[in-house]
């Protein structure tokens, strides 16, 4: 276990921890919120090949429901040959159903990192958190927690979390298949199940960051922005399948 945590320390933590320090000494107003975009966006900049084939494999998921439509009325009578011809198509077309997923997983690490980099942060740096600093950073004589001047980020912001949920809720609308009007009646389980998530994610979304440090808050806020536009280009590029209603 304790080779885990080294692990953990070594490739995430300490890492995080001295770049956000070096942000946050060398961007202008000295200000731990701005450090936390930025440092924000190298992460997405980082896993950008990996989100970018995940919205691409999203996009060509919505565009195989019609055919999953087909498949699904002519074999609504067994369920087992449904599940295999299905799971064919995605072979032929080369779809990952679950490569949307592949993202969010790796964000976890990523976050549970950052959460004890902002423990720390809540503690008060002390010389055994500045001797993890790298020999070409600088240690700070002082860390100022307020972003703006506003919000301090140790603690929780129901601003954040708010603004975190309904920009997720956007997020995740963006990635919902159009239901024509025609098949609202006969929406499948799974239709069912996309727009009960539509829902549920953001609400999950602002229970759980209620009652995190407010600079986690602050990343999943810029992290859903940046994905958010991220979708809007790719699925711009191709019309019809997806809405933003």
């Amino acid at each position: 276990m304790s080779g885990f945590v080294n692990f953990f320390r070594v490739i995430l933590y300490r890492p995080l921890f001295n770049v956000l320090i070096f942000l946050y000494a060398y961007l202008p107003g000295h200000d731990l919120g701005i450090a936390v975009i930025g440092l924000t966006i190298i992460i997405k900049l980082l896993f950008f090949p990996l989100s970018l084939k995940a919205v691409k494999s999203q996009k060509a998921l919505s565009e195989l429901q019609p055919k999953i439509k087909e498949i699904q009325k002519k074999y609504k009578d067994d369920k087992g040959k449904q599940s295999r011809e299905i799971m064919e198509m995605y072979k032929r077309e080369k779809v990952s159903p679950f490569s949307g997923c592949l993202p969010l997983l790796i964000q976890f690490p990523v976050l549970i990192a950052l959460f004890w980099v902002f423990r720390t942060f809540e503690g008060g740096l002390s010389g055994e958190e500045f001797q993890l600093l790298y020999p070409f950073i600088s240690q700070p004589e002082m860390i100022n927690t307020q972003f703006l001047g506003m919000i301090d980020l140790i603690k929780p912001s129901a601003y954040l979390a708010v603004l975190a949920g309904v920009f997720q809720f956007f997020q995740t609308k963006m990635m919902t298949p159009k239901i024509e009007a025609g098949d609202k009646k006969k929406t499948d389980f799974s239709g069912m199940m996309q727009k009960q998530m539509q829902y549920l994610f953001p609400i999950i979304t602002v229970v759980i960051l209620f009652r995190l440090p407010s600079a986690i808050g602050l990343y999943w806020l810029t992290t859903t922005l940046f994905s958010v536009i991220q979708q809007y280009v790719v699925l711009k590029k191709k019309n019809g399948k997806f809405q933003t209603n």
